[in-house]
């Protein structure tokens, strides 16, 4: 049995093509792809991403277990701010990226929806043991099912937002939170997201979800309902990673362009000697390119002077820079900015471009 976040109704109500994903029956879309991404770049779009796990870690070892956990350094968080993170294995290998935000009394860590089990499991069993086998002083649990998530994305989407909270939104930075009311109704707001555009995440108790969603488009009816596929597309034009494609247990976050979140400067956390090791013979390298014809998608091989030198990981087309863009993995000198390479496309070799970065690097709010 697939599972169902609270807006189930709701997309089916609204004409939402419903999809396996990530163990969850989720609309891939509304009214069509190409006009939802467009919605989210020119103006706002709503994504329920209700399916997303939340692990609440509370107790006296609580930072200091995060720290251990993760590869980024939540000890130089604020209260109500967040942290784009990772966990990995001894080996250095990517368990999970996630948000980690840090509140007054607890942490609360955001994860993918398929690894939320997996991630949760993974979590108990490094809390059960410490330094000469002394237990951490922490409280580890999975509250995700009491959880709605909805995100508002969009260059306009403060502007549309801001008259329906009882805090000035305007005030809550990127990459920080801040618990407000909407209508009536408490709510944590975040200023993240996952599509390059500027916009919120709104968490609250799952059984006010369908109250949420009504007063959110009794008050904003020309909001656009975004499935997947939209979402899926605008996180790959900002080149955010997603886990299962481009990042996983087989990679880790040096060769995934993850440097910036990897502080190889703490004391100790799960897989940093292997990082080390890893770092100084770093063989190939998540990298960017475009194409004037042709679509990439995963799993194509990518060669460079009838030599196979990589892999796509995410690709398709690009409905803001129309045309094909794509991730991949690609040995490494062969994956510097400027150079090009061949994808196989049906039994074609079709030229590529490698470029630094995003591919789409408007509004994020930073």
């Amino acid at each position: 049995m697939l599972k169902k976040t609270p807006f189930y109704e709701k997309h089916i109500e609204m004409g939402g093509r419903m999809v396996e994903f990530a163990g969850f029956c989720m609309p891939i879309q509304y009214k069509g792809v190409v006009k939802e991404v467009l919605s989210v770049r020119e103006c706002f779009g709503l994504f329920d991403v209700s399916h997303m796990g939340e692990i609440k870690l509370a107790g006296k070892d609580a930072e200091n277990f995060v720290s251990y956990i993760t590869i980024n350094n939540p000890k130089a968080l604020e209260e109500f701010q967040v942290q784009y993170s990772a966990m990995c294995y001894k080996d250095g290998g990517i368990v999970d990226d996630l948000l980690v935000y840090k509140f007054p009394d607890h942490f609360l860590l955001v994860v993918n929806a398929a690894n939320t089990e997996k991630d949760y499991e993974w979590i108990v069993e490094n809390a059960k043991c410490k330094m000469q086998n002394v237990k951490w002083d922490v409280v580890v649990e999975n509250i995700s099912e009491k959880i709605a998530q909805l995100a508002i994305q969009g260059p306009k989407a403060e502007e549309v937002l801001k008259p329906m909270f009882d805090i000035d939104i305007s005030r809550v930075a990127y990459y920080h939170s801040a618990m407000a009311k909407f209508s009536g109704i408490d709510v944590l707001l975040s200023r993240t997201g996952y599509t390059g555009e500027d916009g919120f995440e709104l968490y609250f108790d799952a059984k006010h979800a369908l109250n949420v969603w009504d007063a959110l488009f009794k008050e904003v009816p020309e909001l656009e309902s975004c499935g997947l596929a939209a979402r899926d597309i605008l996180r790959f034009e900002a080149r955010y990673c997603l886990y299962g494609n481009d990042i996983d247990g087989t990679t880790n976050p040096i060769e995934a362009g993850l440097s910036w979140i990897t502080k190889l400067d703490k004391e100790t956390f799960i897989g940093k000697e292997a990082i080390l090791k890893a770092k100084e013979n770093i063989k190939r390298r998540l990298t960017s390119f475009v194409m004037e014809r042709g679509i990439p998608r995963k799993g194509y091989e990518i060669y460079k002077d009838s030599n196979r030198v990589g892999t796509v990981t995410s690709g398709g087309y690009s409905p803001t820079l129309k045309k094909g863009i794509g991730l991949g993995y690609i040995d490494v000198p062969h994956h510097k900015s400027g150079g090009t390479v061949d994808i196989v496309i049906k039994d074609r070799l079709e030229p590529a471009t490698i470029i630094k970065g995003a591919f789409y690097k408007r509004g994020r709010g930073e």
